[in-house]
Parts: C-alpha cells; structure tokens; sequence
C-alpha cells in the first residue's frame, strides 16, 4: 500500500505544472519613497512585476542605502545593485550621451523632454555601445522638470535684471545666468530657504515642485517661469551582465515599464509643478511669466553650452552634431504629439 501511495503521489507532482521560478532585482535609489519621482519609480517596479506575471520581484534600497548619488554608475556596473538611479551631473563623461539632456534648449515640458530623452537613449547605438563599455544599460528617464527662478527682494522681468543678483545656479543654465552678470553661489538646492532668508543669496534656481516641498515661498517674493529648459539626465541603468543574463521576455518588461514610467511621472510632476506655482501665489508670491523675447535672449546665450556639450561627445567617440539633431526633432515629434492628442493621461 506504501509503494502504490508513493507511486500515486509522484505520478501527480509529474502532471502537476511546475513552481514558477522568480527573479530578485536589487534598485538602489538616491532619493526617498516619497514625491513624483518616488512614485514613479515605485510604479516602474509595479508595471515590471505585473508584465512579468510575478516572476520579478525587486528589493528597492531608498535613500542611498545601498550607494550615494555620486557614486551610482560605479555601483551599479560593478553589481553593488542589479540596476539603479543614475544622476548624469555626477557623471559628466562616463554619461555624456545622456547629458544631452540637460542642455538649456527651448523645451519646457516635462513629459516631452523625457519621451525625447527616452528615444534617443533606445535608438543610439553609438550611446548603448559607449554605456556597454561600462557594463550600463539604459532602461528609464526621469525629469527634475523646468528650470525657473524665485527670488527675495528682487524680480527678474528681463536678462537685464540678472545682473549683480547672487544666485544659486543650476549647470548651464547658471552658466548662463553669470554670463549676463550674476554673482554665482555653490549652494545645494536644500540649503537655499536660509540661503535667501539671511540674504546669503538674492534668487534660486530650481524646480517648482521643490520650492514647494521645501517651502521655499515662505522667504521669496518672487517667482519668474522662465519657460526656457529643464535638467532631464536623470534615470534607470541596470548592469549589462545581469541584465544579458535575463530572458528576453523579461528584457522586454523592463523596456517596456521604463517607457511608461515617463507618463507617470509626466502626469505627476505636472500636477506637482501647477499646484506649487498655486501655492506661491497664495502665499503673495508674484509670479512672473518672463517675456518671450528675453526668454530667447536666454537661449541664445545658453547656446555655447550646447555647442560645448557636442564638442565633448565627439571627443568621446559619439557623433554629437547627429545625436542633437536627432534630440530636437524628437522634442518636435513629442510637442507635436501633444498639441494633436493631449498628454497620454488626457486622452
């Protein structure tokens, strides 16, 4: 009787379908679990595991747990974490496709300079070769969003009002701004509430969503939208190795969930953004929307920057005359995308 239960249980494990195996990806991020980019960054590992069936599953290490900011793409190529966030300002050769990104061209949009970001980052092959070289491959972009200006005690109407303003400045867009004759302040963006509060600074750049979150209204009196650009390198890597190893089904998942990562976070942080510049006027802060023509003036200036940015892609093996045409006319096609439907979470 013994033998035929025996014989009666291993025939039914045979027919039986077998335990789905999973798979355990380590995300190291910087940041908290908390804001848009928490958000959207908890939903990324949502989508992947949901496409997947369940057979990802990720262990995410907020906070710099695993590794600090400026230390991310190291990390990350050498399996510290199976994939993470990288900041490209930290890295400004090891992720010089990517910093295309940032550069102050006319694009103002979240959502447009991610999706730009997102092809460009997908269909260069000079880009994927050259983050091959680093054992990275690009899964997902973020956005910090537009690049604007609050100030206390002063007002920028015009380029003209920039000049002997102490400013916290961000990249090329600081650049910029000292070139018309502003006093520059290294200053992290979490410091410049006192900064502006003891006068050590007159303006901040920075991003609306964040002077609302770290209250900044409280001591500006002003706010001008600049309408000008935004700092959009900033996204998901995962180490080549691990990520060669993986089916690929699984591949595509991750490919497809950093794709529509770039809509949820455009849908958050353009909420975030509008109800910020909402607290600002509540809270008697004058919001300036900069003229059109000194807006270009901008640009104009901005324009080295750019200029720069391709010399140094080319000195890094990548075409970067192409790579910026290529860039522009993919914020085109997402404008364009835009005006005709409406952003994705409209439609």
């Amino acid at each position: 009787m013994k033998r035929l239960a025996l014989t009666a249980a291993l025939a039914c494990m045979a027919l039986a379908p077998a335990a789905q195996a999973q798979t355990t990806l380590i995300l190291g991020e910087a940041g908290p679990n908390r804001g848009a980019r928490g958000a959207a960054l908890q939903s990324f590992v949502d989508d992947v595991t949901a496409r997947t069936d369940g057979e990802v599953q990720f262990d995410v290490q907020w906070g710099g747990a695993l590794f600090k900011a400026d230390a991310a793409a190291g990390a990350i190529a050498d399996g510290v974490a199976d994939l993470g966030t990288i900041i490209a300002v930290y890295f400004p050769q090891e992720m010089i496709g990517y910093g295309i990104a940032d550069l102050p061209l006319k694009n103002a949009d979240a959502w447009v300079g991610m999706r730009a970001t997102d092809d460009i980052m997908r269909s260069s092959e000079s880009i994927a070769a050259h983050l091959a070289d680093q054992n990275l491959v690009y899964i997902g972009t973020f956005t910090t969003s537009d690049v604007n200006i609050g100030c206390k005690g002063s007002a920028i109407r015009s380029v003209d009002d920039i000049a002997g303003l102490k400013v916290r400045g961000v990249g090329a867009y600081g650049d910029t701004f000292r070139d018309f004759g502003a006093n520059m302040v290294a200053m992290p963006i979490y410091d410049a509430y006192q900064g502006l509060d003891t006068g050590l600074i007159d303006c901040s750049q920075g991003y609306s969503y964040a002077v609302a979150a770290l209250k900044q209204e409280e001591v500006m009196s002003s706010y001008t939208l600049l309408d000008w650009g935004q700092v959009g390198a900033l996204g998901i890597f995962m180490n080549k190795d691990i990520h060669d190893g993986l089916s690929p089904e699984i591949q595509t998942a991750l490919a497809e969930a950093g794709v529509a990562m770039a809509d949820t976070l455009g849908e958050l942080i353009t909420a975030d953004n509008e109800a910020a510049i909402q607290t600002m006027r509540d809270a008697g802060v004058e919001v300036i929307d900069l003229d059109p023509a000194e807006r270009d003036k901008l640009v104009e200036q901005g324009a080295q920057y750019v200029e720069e940015w391709v010399q140094r892609a080319d000195a890094a093996g990548l075409d970067g005359t192409a790579l910026l045409e290529e860039y522009r006319a993919a914020l085109t096609k997402y404008a364009d995308e835009r005006d005709a439907q409406g952003y994705p979470w409209t439609r």
